[in-house]
């Protein structure tokens, strides 16, 4: 896929029917927010408020997403990018199938060359297990920093778990997040 800018990108993913979420999704979610920190944050695929809006994590998800991200490393959400594995809503806020997954990693792979991080955070299960191309789960995997593409990826919960968790689950993905923060700032710029 030609890289071009997220703009073009953009409108290339706004009008994609490779797969058959074409035909249910409301609006194409692609990403949003700045690229100059450095960080990328990738979710598995959008839910209800995000088909709706046309932005990733906007729901209670997101709110929490934000106020930890901001909270440990001292970033807003202007400020950091936010993406998906896949760009439209799966049905019933199912995972995403492999075929999905596939139409749409040409466009995560643009926008992972396009933001150019130095820190990838992966939210739960399906974004982290298809970034790292494993079948481990999130519980095994998180609590490290494994390398990926010559950047550095940090696994963690994905929010919509920790509303529904508790506590214990925030501590550990504030714990993934300082993570985050470190890897941050030892990556070169």
């Amino acid at each position: 896929m030609a890289l071009g800018t997220l703009d073009s990108l953009r409108v290339r993913a706004e009008s994609c029917t490779a797969c058959g979420l074409a035909a249910t999704r409301t609006k194409v979610v692609f990403g949003v927010g700045g690229t100059s920190s450095g960080l990328l944050v990738v979710g598995e695929g959008p839910g209800r408020e995000e088909d709706l809006r046309g932005e990733p994590f906007v729901g209670r998800s997101g709110q929490l997403l934000d106020r930890l991200v901001e909270e440990e490393l001292g970033l807003t959400r202007a400020s950091f990018y936010i993406a998906n594995v896949v760009k439209c809503r799966p049905p019933g806020n199912r995972d995403p199938s492999p075929g999905e997954v596939a139409s749409c990693s040409g466009f995560l792979d643009a926008q992972v060359e396009l933001v150019d991080p130095r820190v990838v955070v992966t939210l739960g299960n399906v974004a982290t297990r298809v970034l790292l191309g494993t079948d481990q789960g999130i519980s095994t995997l998180r609590g490290q920093v494994h390398s990926w593409r010559g950047r550095r990826l940090v696994p963690t919960f994905h929010p919509a778990y920790a509303l529904r968790g508790g506590g214990a689950v925030v501590a550990m993905m504030r714990a993934d997040l300082v993570r985050a923060k470190q890897a941050l700032a030892k990556a070169p710029s």
